[in-house]
C-alpha cells in the first residue's frame, strides 16, 4: 500500500472522523478566520497602512489573538468528547492508535503535527506581542476608554507628547505589569457598571468624574523624569517671553519677560535657583487631597541640620496629612497633561496665529465664547462658530466680507482650545486641574512661599521674588530688552 494512502487510512481518517463533530469545526473555523485576518491586518500594516481606530486595534490585536487560541483549544476538546462518546456507544476500541516511529507513516503524521504546531505558535507569538505592545501604547490608554479623553486630550499638546504613557505609568518588571493590567481591569469594571450605578450607588463600583489629580500611585519621579532630565546637571537661566492681549478692538499685544534661576547643582556641588533649593531634600505635609494646601515644611540644611516651617495657625504642632520628599511632580504636576486657562490658551492662540489679532475684538469675544456653558461637546462645537460668525455679522459686517476665513480660523482655534481644556462629561471645567508651576493662576508657588511659614528661630520661607525669577518687562509693548537682545517673534511657552 503507498505510504500515502497508509498515511490516510492509519491516521487521517481517524482524524476526521473524530473531529466530524460541531466543537471541532467550529474551532476550525474560528481558528481559520481570525489567523487569516491577523496575517492580513499585518501584511497591510507592514506595507505602511497601520489602523488609527482604537477600537478596530482591540479586535485585531486583542480579541482575535483570543478567538484564535479558542478554537485552537475546541479542536481536541471536540475530538475527545466525540471519541470517548463513540467508544461510550461500543462503535469503536478503546485502544489508541499505535505510537510507532519505525513507522514512516506515524513519522509523517508527526511532521504534519509539528508544522502546524509551529505555524499556530508563531501566529500565537506574533500576536500575544502585538497585543501587549498595543495595550502599551498611548493609543489604547487614551482613546480606547472616554473616561481617559481629559487626559488623552491634553497629552497630544503637551511637551511630552512622545513619551508613551507607559514609561511613566508603568514600571519595569512583570509586578508593575501585573499592577497596572489588574487596576486597568478595575476600572473596566467601573466603567461597564456606570449605567447601572444609580440603581444601587453604594454596591455598584463606578469612576470618579473628574478623575482626580494627583494620581496616588505614580512611580517615583527619580524614575520617571530623572529618567531624561538629569537633576545633577546645572540648568542655569532660563528666557521667558509672555505674550498677553488687551480687550479693546485692536486686541493690543504686549510682553512679559521673566529670567528664571532654575539653577540646579553646579561644579562645585553648589545648590542654587528653583530646582537646586528644592530637589532632594525638602519634605512638606499637605492637608488635603490635591495637594494645594501645605502647612507644614521641612528643610534639610547644608550641614545635616533640620529647619520646620509651619503655618502660624498650627500653633507650633504637626499636623496629621501626606508626607512626601518633594521631587519634581509636586511642581510639574501636569507636565504631560497640562491644561491651560483660557486666557493663557486664547493668548497663545493668538501670539502663535491660529487665531488672528487682526480681527476686532476676537480676545474679548473668543474668551466670552470660551467660558460660556455648554452642556456637551458638541453642543460647544456647534455654538462657538455659529455665535463667533453672528458677533462679526451683526457688529462688523465688513469683517465678514473681507477676512471670513480668518474668521473660520479663528472659530477652529476656540473650538480647538474649548475641547483640549474643557469636557463637559468628565466635569473638567476651567480650573479644574490646577497647575503648580509658577503662581499667577493658581497657589503654586505661594503654597509655602505665602509669607506665613516660619521657623522657631523667626525666619520664614522667604518671599523674594528674585529668588526665583527677575522681571525685565511686564506688559509692556514691544520691550526694549527684547530688541536689544536681537528677538523679534514673541517666544510663547
Amino acid at each position: 500500500m503507498p505510504i500515502f494512502q497508509r498515511f490516510r487510512e492509519n491516521w487521517a481518517r481517524p482524524a476526521l472522523f473524530f473531529g466530524n463533530n460541531p466543537v471541532s469545526l467550529a474551532g476550525g473555523a474560528i481558528t481559520t478566520a481570525s489567523g487569516i485576518t491577523m496575517i492580513g491586518y499585518w501584511a497591510v500594516e507592514w506595507i505602511g497602512h497601520p489602523s488609527r481606530s482604537p477600537y478596530l486595534g482591540i479586535i485585531l490585536f486583542l480579541i482575535l489573538p483570543a478567538l484564535f487560541v479558542l478554537g485552537l483549544a475546541l479542536i481536541p476538546v471536540g475530538m475527545y468528547v466525540r471519541r470517548k462518546r463513540l467508544h461510550n456507544e461500543g462503535q469503536i476500541p478503546a485502544a489508541f492508535p499505535k505510537v510507532d516511529f519505525n513507522d514512516r507513516v506515524f513519522r509523517h503524521g508527526v511532521d504534519v503535527v509539528l508544522v502546524a504546531t509551529i505555524v499556530n505558535l508563531l501566529v500565537v507569538s506574533v500576536a500575544s506581542y502585538r497585543g501587549a505592545a498595543y495595550m502599551d501604547s498611548p493609543q489604547f490608554c487614551g482613546q480606547s476608554c472616554h473616561v481617559m479623553h481629559p487626559e488623552y486630550a491634553a497629552y497630544q499638546v503637551s511637551s511630552h507628547s512622545h513619551v508613551d504613557c507607559v514609561q511613566c505609568h508603568i514600571g519595569n518588571g512583570a509586578t508593575s505589569y501585573v499592577e497596572a493590567k489588574v487596576n486597568g481591569t478595575k476600572q473596566l469594571i467601573e466603567v461597564t457598571l456606570r449605567p447601572m450605578a444609580g440603581m444601587a450607588p453604594k454596591l455598584i463600583p463606578t469612576y470618579p468624574t473628574p478623575i482626580p489629580s494627583p494620581v496616588r500611585n505614580l512611580r517615583p519621579a527619580r524614575e520617571i523624569c530623572e529618567a531624561c532630565h538629569t537633576p545633577t546637571r546645572f540648568t542655569g537661566e532660563k528666557l521667558l517671553v509672555k505674550s498677553s492681549f488687551a480687550d479693546d478692538e485692536q486686541n493690543t499685544e504686549t510682553q512679559t519677560v521673566v529670567v528664571l534661576h532654575l539653577g540646579g547643582v553646579d561644579s562645585f556641588s553648589n545648590r542654587s535657583g528653583i530646582h537646586g533649593m528644592h530637589l532632594g531634600h525638602v519634605e512638606y505635609i499637605t492637608t488635603d487631597e490635591t495637594r494645594t494646601t501645605i502647612p507644614w515644611v521641612q528643610r534639610r540644611n547644608a550641614d545635616g541640620s533640620e529647619t520646620v516651617y509651619a503655618a502660624s495657625a498650627l500653633g507650633g504642632k504637626v499636623p496629621k496629612g501626606e508626607q512626601r520628599v518633594m521631587d519634581c511632580i509636586d511642581c510639574h504636576n501636569r507636565a504631560a497633561h497640562s491644561m491651560q486657562t483660557a486666557e493663557d490658551a486664547l493668548n497663545r492662540a493668538m501670539a502663535e496665529g491660529a487665531i488672528s489679532p487682526e480681527l476686532p475684538f476676537v480676545h474679548k469675544k473668543g474668551l466670552e465664547l470660551l467660558k460660556a456653558q455648554y452642556a456637551t461637546e458638541a453642543e460647544a462645537r456647534q455654538k462657538i462658530p455659529a455665535q463667533l460668525e453672528a458677533f462679526y455679522r451683526s457688529e462688523h459686517p465688513e469683517v465678514i466680507a473681507s477676512k471670513a476665513k480668518m474668521v473660520k480660523a479663528a472659530s477652529d482655534g476656540l473650538v480647538s482650545i474649548f475641547t483640549h481644556n474643557v469636557f463637559p462629561d468628565m466635569k473638567v471645567t476651567w480650573g479644574t486641574h490646577p497647575d503648580n508651576i509658577g503662581h499667577m493662576n493658581y497657589p503654586g508657588c505661594f503654597r509655602c512661599h505665602d509669607g506665613d511659614h516660619s521657623a522657631q528661630n523667626g525666619t520664614a520661607i522667604t518671599q523674594d521674588c528674585s529668588v526665583c525669577h527677575n522681571l525685565l518687562a511686564v506688559d509692556e509693548k514691544k520691550p526694549k530688552v527684547l530688541t536689544d537682545l536681537g528677538i523679534t517673534v514673541p517666544i510663547t511657552p
